[in-house]
């Protein structure tokens, strides 16, 4: 069992800058790859960045691409998404996922087995 947890999220203005950390105490951490996914009430979770193990690749939906930034310390056991130039539409819970390096597709929640307990994002106008 993986525990993931998440923090940093908050409430900001458009056009603002957060980061979102989790967190996965006492694991080895660099045998999982890692993902960001958000979700709003009544939409699917979506994917908003994924990381391999290494950190060496990162992979980005286009509605972030550009804005978002993850970011991996293996050291730290800590994954981070850097969130620049937020829109309103950026509003959601955010959420760190976990899976065995090289299972699965990045993009793909249901391949995720570990999940953190999210946190909410609201960008206001």
């Amino acid at each position: 069992q993986v525990q993931l947890v998440e923090s940093g999220g908050g409430l900001v203005q458009a056009g603002d800058s957060l980061r979102l950390s989790c967190a996965a105490p006492g694991r080895t951490f660099s045998n999982y790859d890692m993902g960001w996914f958000r979700q709003v009430p009544g939409k699917e979770r979506e994917s908003v960045a994924a990381i391999n193990w290494t950190g060496g690749s990162t992979f980005y939906p286009d509605s972030v691409k550009g804005r978002f930034t993850i970011s991996r310390d293996n050291a730290k056991n800590t994954v981070y998404l850097q969130m620049n130039s937020l829109k309103p539409e950026d509003t959601a819970v955010y959420y760190c996922a976990a899976k065995l390096l090289n299972s699965g597709y990045y993009f793909r929640s249901k391949d995720y087995p570990y999940w953190g307990q999210g946190t909410q994002v609201t960008v206001s106008i």
